[in-house]
């Protein structure tokens, strides 16, 4: 099996201030050990970065830019979105087949958005995925907690064996990483 990272939408804008994404220095933390390891590995790294036409997250913008803190390399592929699903329009696709990968690891933000519908997506079209369990987040709702959003989220697409890829949800200390 060849693996990426897939870091999704870890941005200045939502990981400052009162729209930061909830334990967001833990999650930094956790992201930056296991893309470190990734690259040590000669895995490739792909930062996927959402944009809007306004707002913080309009391409460009202060907060568009990757969060201060995020170990990033210059061989970093970087994917440009504007959906919650990481493929739909985007280049992503094609630079996976390109270097022949078949399986994600998964972390960044926001896990009731953009980590979910890329999850189901990447199973739909076949790749094999790990979800890091403690390396993803999002903010609270009024319904519920981002700690509940997490934690629904990790047992829910742990479960989901509809598909013919596999789906396994680790904590980042726990992965094992391979080539």
């Amino acid at each position: 099996m060849s693996s990426a990272l897939l870091i999704i939408d870890m941005q200045h804008a939502l990981c400052v201030g009162s729209d930061a994404a909830f334990d967001i220095e833990s999650i930094l933390q956790r992201i930056n050990a296991v893309s470190t390891r990734a690259r040590a590995a000669g895995l490739p790294v792909i930062l996927v970065q959402h944009e809007e036409d306004s707002g913080d997250l309009q391409f460009d913008s202060a907060g568009w830019q990757l969060a201060k803190g995020l170990v990033t390399a210059a061989d970093d592929v970087r994917v440009r979105k504007t959906t919650p699903d990481s493929f739909h329009q985007t280049e992503l696709q094609a630079q996976l087949q390109q270097r022949g990968i078949d399986e994600l690891v998964i972390c960044g933000l926001q896990s009731d958005f953009c980590i979910d519908t890329t999850v189901r997506r990447a199973l739909s079209l076949g790749y094999n995925l790990v979800l890091l369990a403690d390396a993803h987040s999002t903010v609270d709702n009024p319904v519920l907690s981002a700690a509940q959003i997490i934690a629904h989220h990790n047992l829910t697409l742990s479960h989901l064996t509809s598909f013919a890829p596999r789906m396994t949800v680790v904590r980042a200390e726990e992965l094992k990483l391979s080539g």
